[in-house]
């Protein structure tokens, strides 16, 4: 069972305690001996109200102390003889805040105004008066209390050192292995993509010495291994970085499109691609700038690789709350391999999920395809 989900709010706890301790000292004070007419009517208001103030003890600690030890030495002076349990409580609280200074400068001051006041109101030996404001304060209480306040003062201290140990051990952890898994990723696949790319690349340009036809496979070929390469090498910058660098997101789709236009242009597909900003532009979260920036990603891809499409526009559009993404092409239709083997639709699908949005896929009209995405912009993570 999870016990936090009937955890009493602080609030609320601390209005309970306020109550009690009011009705504990208003009870404590007219059972036993108290004056009469309006010294009873003022000690009754004091007393209460002393209890009353706690509820800001979270809050206010060091204004609730100070109110706390007024109500007692009124209510001393008023005559009535009652143990301040609120400003004890006030006492722990403060001293739990870490206002120990204002903690014993306030309990001295209110000592010192006991003994000077309780000579005028009541009379008699000096022995008596101090008993009576001894009574009404009791020192080994208020000692209790200070020492009860900075025990679990230092108690949380110490939890929060732990939790702050315990955040950086594994900050510490998680970059470690950020480095290892770079480091995996750089010897495992950076010599084999290489080797690809370098192959690859020969084969075309021997191919095109000789005057022979460049196949549309090595081509494609040639191309993935290009885009790999860079996929990969930032990847590796982003996992070698402190975590400081920002990902991908609507500032680098121009660039996105540069790149897929040179690669169109090199490999002798002639693929065209526009970008066209709609609305007025805005920042977005970062999950969305990035979800973006994949889908258009993972939708040009497709088209150069499968559609067999002369052009392709992106379009994105900033609306009220939300951020609309479109990829057309004039191909056949169908821009993901058709043995079903491609993940390219179910990781945007699955992105755009995430985010709380909506993805529309399908052909465009007798020819041509079009992923659309639209993704909320208010309460994205």
């Amino acid at each position: 069972m999870d016990r936090g989900r009937f955890r009493v709010p602080a609030a609320t706890a601390d209005g309970a305690a306020a109550l009690g301790v009011a009705a504990l000292q208003l009870g404590s004070g007219l059972s036993g001996p108290h004056p009469s007419g309006w010294r009873a009517l003022l000690g009754c208001v004091l007393l209460a109200a002393g209890g009353a103030a706690l509820a800001a003890r979270r809050r206010a600690p060091q204004a609730v102390l100070a109110a706390t030890a007024a109500c007692a030495a009124g209510w001393l002076a008023a005559g009535f003889e009652v143990l301040a349990v609120s400003y004890l409580v006030a006492v722990y609280g403060a001293v739990r805040a870490g206002h120990r200074n204002a903690a014993v400068a306030v309990s001295a001051a209110l000592v010192a105004v006991l003994h000077l006041t309780a000579p005028a109101v009541h009379g008699g030996p000096l022995r008596e008066v101090v008993a009576q404001a001894r009574g009404t304060l009791e020192l080994a209480w208020l000692i209790a209390a200070f020492a009860a306040g900075e025990a679990v003062r230092q108690a949380e201290r110490r939890a929060e050192q732990a939790e702050r140990t315990r955040e950086e051990t594994a900050r510490r952890r998680a970059d470690e292995e950020r480095l290892r898994i770079a480091r995996e990723l750089h010897d495992s696949l950076t010599h084999q993509i290489s080797v690809i790319k370098v192959q690859s690349e020969a084969a075309v340009h021997v191919a095109r010495r000789r005057g022979e036809q460049v196949p549309p496979a090595l081509l494609a070929i040639r191309d993935a291994g290009r885009e790999a390469g860079r996929e990969l090498r930032a990847t590796l910058e982003a996992l070698r970085a402190d975590g400081t660098a920002p990902p991908p997101g609507l500032g680098d789709l121009p660039g996105l499109v540069e790149r897929f236009r040179e690669t169109g242009t090199g490999s002798g597909t002639g693929l065209e691609v526009t970008l066209t900003i709609e609305g007025r532009p805005c920042p977005v979260p970062a999950a969305v700038g990035r979800t973006a920036y994949r889908i258009v990603q993972e939708a040009l891809t497709n088209v150069a690789r499968h559609a067999a499409a002369g052009r392709a526009a992106v379009v994105v559009d900033h609306r009220p709350g939300l951020l609309a993404v479109r990829v057309d092409d004039d191909g056949k239709g169908a821009p993901h391999p058709p043995t079903g083997a491609g993940l390219g639709l179910l990781g945007m699908r699955e992105r755009v999920t995430a985010l709380g949005g909506r993805l529309h896929t399908g052909p465009r009209g007798t020819c041509g395809f079009s992923v659309r995405a639209e993704l909320p912009v208010d309460g994205a993570p």
